[in-house]
């Protein structure tokens, strides 16, 4: 069986490579280094030259492209397609960037190849030619390591935002993409999406390098626009807690936590957030962490490298005027 790692990737039909498979490459790398050997990229569907010359900027050695039709992630064709590639091209490592879509696919993918699959990796070792995985656990409050044996064949998927992606071999010549064939006639889609919900345009919340994240502390609905105007000062982006996202207060997008998006930016204002470790999931990576509460003994202090023990319907106008004069 080939001991190279497969990254499994789809969507790069036109432009960049998506961050999320950056940074799966970069964290792949220290992977393929301690077990002597190299990284081939898989993509579900066509990719551009563009992503496919990215893939190799981050340390890919070649570029396979399945040949089917859909462009967007379809569970059912998809596993299909994984499935008989693998058994055409077998791996004994196959990585997923952790998204929405190949948490649908890879544990799928695991059954069907007979493989341990192993979700929140945000780290690899290798110890007499086993691979120790190191992953987030409960709800991001630890960390666990999953030792995988030799002599089987392993899915990991990474954690976003466990790495910041970086390039390893900038200015590569785009590798001639190897398109291959798979029969996937027996694999059509069960489930017919009837409509889909609008895509979110501009940039995305997990990106931001300011975040600006606001809780029940705020009182009412009306009050999340205190949390607006400081993001936008800041040229950052309005953040949220769960549940104020339940009542309506802020749209699902905005959502931070253990459900919601992952963040990692280089500030994170909580304003009337307790701290529960569902929330802290998502922003405990920041750089730096500013935590607003009325509360002195709330948990959001406890991440803090800054802490403001007062109201934050004050606070916050006296934050904007301040990053204004800035």
């Amino acid at each position: 069986m080939s001991t190279s790692v497969a990254v499994c990737i789809w969507g790069a039909v036109s432009g960049e490579l998506g961050a999320e498979a950056q940074e799966a490459l970069t964290l792949t790398r220290d992977l393929v280094a301690a077990l002597g050997t190299d990284i081939k990229v898989v993509s579900v569907g066509a990719i551009s030259e563009q992503a496919a010359a990215d893939a190799i900027s981050y340390g890919a050695s070649a570029v396979d492209s399945i040949a089917i039709e859909s462009a967007t992630c379809q569970a059912d064709v998809f596993v299909g397609a994984l499935t008989a590639y693998f058994k055409a091209n077998p791996a004994t490592t196959i990585v997923f960037p952790q998204t929405f879509e190949s948490r649908l696919v890879s544990a799928r993918l695991a059954g069907r190849l007979g493989a341990g699959a192993v979700m929140n990796c945000v780290g690899f070792s290798v110890d007499e030619g086993a691979i120790d995985a190191t992953v987030s656990a409960f709800g991001g409050d630890t960390r666990a390591v999953y030792r995988c044996a030799n002599g089987g064949t392993y899915i990991f998927s990474i954690n976003p935002n466990a790495v910041v992606p970086e390039p390893s071999n900038a200015g590569a010549t785009a590798p001639s993409v190897n398109r291959v064939s798979v029969d996937v006639d027996g694999d059509g889609e069960r489930i017919t999406i009837l409509e889909r919900p609008e895509e979110a345009a501009g940039p995305r919340l997990e990106h931001a390098q300011v975040v600006v994240a606001g809780g029940r502390g705020l009182g009412e609905k009306e009050n999340f626009q205190l949390v607006e105007d400081l993001a936008v000062a800041l040229d950052g982006m309005a953040g949220a807690s769960r549940p104020i996202v339940d009542d309506g207060w802020a749209t699902p997008a905005q959502q931070v936590g253990l459900t919601g998006k992952i963040t990692k930016p280089s500030l994170y204002i909580a304003a009337g957030i307790s701290g529960a470790s569902q929330h802290m999931v998502g922003c405990a990576a920041a750089k730096t962490l500013v935590a607003i509460n009325q509360d002195p003994d709330a948990a959001i202090f406890r991440y803090a490298k800054y802490g403001i023990v007062g109201n934050c319907l004050e606070v916050l106008p006296e934050l904007t005027a301040a990053a204004k004069k800035a």
